[in-house]
């Protein structure tokens, strides 16, 4: 089992993530990275997803553009979902984080905001996700 399931759509968006990777190695969290896109492969984003529900505590998704990844996954799991929205848009993010924020009812998805931080907040909100639980 591990703690965090960390969501990517490519490749390409490793690097943007990589101060999440940090804070989850610095604080001995247990984590996977998924590659997977809810527009390239939706039925293979379906299984991972299910599969990171079934498996992890939480799960942060980065998506940029339109960023179905972080709905697509909440809509298929009953653990908290944090999306990160990637400034790989024209837009520097804005339509990724509206796209996160804007989740209809009954998909609960919560997002970091846009820039540098991003990714590190999301692993930091993680963790104290984790750790409330853990308490109980």
């Amino acid at each position: 089992m591990s703690d965090v399931y960390v969501f990517i759509g490519s490749e390409t968006d490793k690097e943007y993530m990589g101060p999440c990777f940090d804070v989850l190695d610095k604080e001995d969290i247990s984590y996977k990275i998924v590659i997977s896109s809810a527009h390239r492969d939706p039925d293979g984003t379906r299984e991972k997803a299910i599969a990171a529900g079934r498996d992890a505590k939480i799960i942060v998704a980065g998506a940029g553009y339109s960023a179905a990844l972080p709905g697509f996954i909440a809509s298929l799991v009953n653990i908290p979902v944090i999306g990160v929205p990637i400034p790989s848009s024209p837009l520097l993010g804005i339509d990724a984080l509206l796209s996160i924020v804007q989740m209809p009812g009954g998909v609960p998805v919560v997002s970091v905001g846009i820039g540098k931080s991003a990714p590190k907040n999301a692993a930091l909100f993680a963790i104290r996700i984790i750790k409330m639980c853990e308490k109980r």
